[in-house]
């Protein structure tokens, strides 16, 4: 008996080890830095230095929050457009990589299985790649005098480079292209678990091939749109580098607002109240990503 409660105690205590590990983990990593960001933005700067929301004098405990950041974040015209051109090119991002990345998904989950692995390389193979080396390589393609202008002006299709870089198609055009492959991937996996007998059942039953598209294949890939769609969205949001070196004035968004109120001006409790609402703003697509994996 005694053995049994020995191995049961041991049992639990390697479960409750093996569970507390990435909680732990989440809570160093993740919960802490944001509630240290929390902390920056409510507080009050005096000269160089921020002050605690909170004092314990004489045994009297004083609070004292700075709510004029928020107030001034939307107030102030700079940080509304900011916001709202990270979510138009985040939004913007995400529709085109889920209307390229269907028909490139379903091709592979329909091809032959011994092509699979090959298709699977090709869409991982920009990851072998150095991230800012990928980016730079757009900057010599798409520059005045890059690739792509030269060739056009020596095949005779323009007579004049066209202004390609540093402008809101640059910016979409890299975006785009890094963030493809996690639009594939979780789209690829959903439609390839999925019984192709459904549509040959819909077919016999009289049902076109686009009905039994739109009626079978899409409601059953929900899953898949609704995760890479958010594994699209939200880092297309927070972005820094590919608006950095690929976009320009007319292509502000949040990531380099945050980098400035950092780094350049120096203004941590600025620069907190900043992140804060972005993480605000990821939270809610989080959410419905987090629910349709339960679903799964």
């Amino acid at each position: 008996m005694l053995t049994q409660r020995l191995q049961r105690f041991q049992r639990e205590a390697g479960r409750r080890a093996l569970l507390g590990v990435p909680y732990a983990w989440l809570v160093v990593m993740t919960a802490i830095p944001a509630l240290i960001i929390l902390q920056f933005s409510i507080s009050q700067l005096d000269t160089v230095t921020l002050t605690k929301p909170w004092a314990l004098v004489e045994g009297v405990l004083s609070i004292r929050i700075d709510f004029n950041k928020y107030l001034f974040l939307f107030t102030d015209s700079l940080y509304l457009a900011a916001y709202l051109s990270s979510l138009k090119f985040a939004l913007l991002n995400t529709a085109l990589c889920l209307f390229i990345a269907y028909p490139f998904a379903y091709f592979m989950a329909r091809s032959p299985e011994s092509v699979r692995p090959s298709l699977l390389m090709a869409v991982m193979l920009p990851f072998w790649t150095s991230f800012l080396v990928r980016i730079y390589s757009w900057k010599g393609l798409l520059a005045t005098n890059g690739v792509f202008n030269n060739v056009m002006m020596s095949l005779g299709l323009i007579h004049e480079p066209i202004h390609m870089l540093n402008t809101p198609f640059s910016l979409t055009l890299g975006m785009v292209y890094t963030y493809l492959p996690f639009m594939i991937l979780p789209l690829y996996t959903t439609l390839q678990k999925m019984d192709g007998r459904l549509l040959e059942a819909a077919l016999d039953l009289g049902a076109t091939p686009w009905q039994a598209f739109w009626r079978i294949t899409v409601p059953l890939s929900v899953n898949g749109i609704v995760a890479g769609s958010m594994l699209v969205f939200i880092p297309s949001i927070g972005e820094y580098v590919i608006p950095e070196l690929l976009g320009g004035p007319e292509t502000l968004m949040i990531g380099r607002v945050l980098w400035d109120e950092f780094f350049g001006n120096n203004d941590w409790a600025m620069a907190s109240a900043v992140a804060a609402v972005m993480i605000l703003l990821i939270l809610g697509p989080m959410a419905i990503f987090n629910k349709y994996q339960r679903a799964k």
